[in-house]
């Protein structure tokens, strides 16, 4: 029995007062998506924003009704069975959610009873202990900084000691710090069993982390398969430099630009040649040259410039 199972599912929001008005279609955010994910995985949901990621994360937690398809959690359906659903899942959310009267330990009991679990204090213990809040535990939340919250919500989601742990975009907009004290943690209890959902924009803790990853685009899924076979898939190196300047066109059409530093697929060294000749013939001068593997992100961005997928919308 797979951990979570999504059968043609699809999440249409309808229009509102004024696109009925002018005839405008509602938005399908999630198109006829179907994968399991296996028992002990873990598994990587990736996309670029609005592709959907968010909103399957809020059907399977049952915030969100899917318009068809089924949601299952270890076989237990998110609507018919939402309590026993629920109490498989911990859910670290996108948003910093917390309740300001109560201080960090508080709040974690306060968590435990909503699943009816009592005098679980050795366990709140080893969580703040893992996630570095040990010296935070009689803090009230109003008081912590936003890193500080990010790791309670963390410990809330695991407070219940879920075999499912889904985190979306857990590490964004947080310190260096906090991710490795999270990852190695996260990782811990992967390896003890618990099947983890990450949802992430860095796109290289997904690429160390996840077992198989798929990716959404425009509510659909357009790949899915494990990670070295995704990057096996990868059809060249990458040529890596610094510049100054505009790059020639031709070439910066197929660039990844971040500052001063290019980053351009090449099949071989007679092409690498080509690429710099006709970089220097631009007046450009170019430093620190190498070749790299393709990575991820290379992957990523080759699949998300691929041909648009027309969605089909409900009117």
């Amino acid at each position: 029995m797979p951990a979570i199972s999504f059968q043609s599912v699809s999440k249409t929001y309808p229009p509102s007062r004024q696109q009925r008005s002018q005839g405008k279609p509602g938005l399908r955010a999630v198109d006829d998506v179907s994968f399991q994910i296996e028992e002990g995985e873990f598994f990587g949901l990736l996309g670029p924003n609005g592709a959907g990621k968010t909103t399957l994360i809020s059907m399977l937690a049952g915030l969100s009704r899917p318009t068809s398809g089924a949601i299952a959690v270890h076989g237990f359906d998110v609507q018919q069975d939402y309590a026993q659903a629920r109490r498989q899942l911990g859910v670290v959310p996108q948003e910093l959610v917390f309740d300001p009267f109560f201080n960090v330990r508080e709040a974690l009991r306060i968590q435990s009873g909503y699943f009816g679990i009592k005098n679980n204090d050795a366990w709140i213990d080893e969580l703040l202990q893992s996630l570095g809040l040990a010296d935070k535990a009689g803090a009230n939340m109003r008081q912590l900084s936003g890193g500080m919250k990010r790791r309670v919500l963390v410990a809330q989601a695991l407070v219940h000691k879920p075999p499912v742990i889904v985190l979306d975009e857990p590490t964004a907009g947080v310190d260096v710090e906090l991710r490795q004290t999270l990852w190695q943690f996260v990782a811990k209890l992967n390896k003890q069993g618990s099947t983890v959902l990450l949802t992430t924009h860095y796109l290289e803790e997904a690429e160390a982390l996840c077992h198989r990853i798929a990716m959404l685009k425009q509510g659909r899924v357009i790949a899915l398969d494990r990670t070295s076979e995704l990057l096996r898939s990868a059809a060249s190196n990458v040529l890596r430099f610094k510049t100054d300047g505009m790059l020639p066109w031709a070439i910066a059409q197929n660039a990844r630009i971040t500052g001063r530093i290019v980053q351009l697929p090449a099949q071989n060294a007679h092409e690498v040649e080509q690429l710099l000749a006709a970089i220097r013939e631009a007046g450009l001068d170019v430093e620190d040259v190498e070749m790299r593997k393709a990575d991820l992100e290379d992957v990523f961005i080759d699949l998300m410039a691929g041909e648009q997928t027309p969605l089909e919308v409900a009117r």
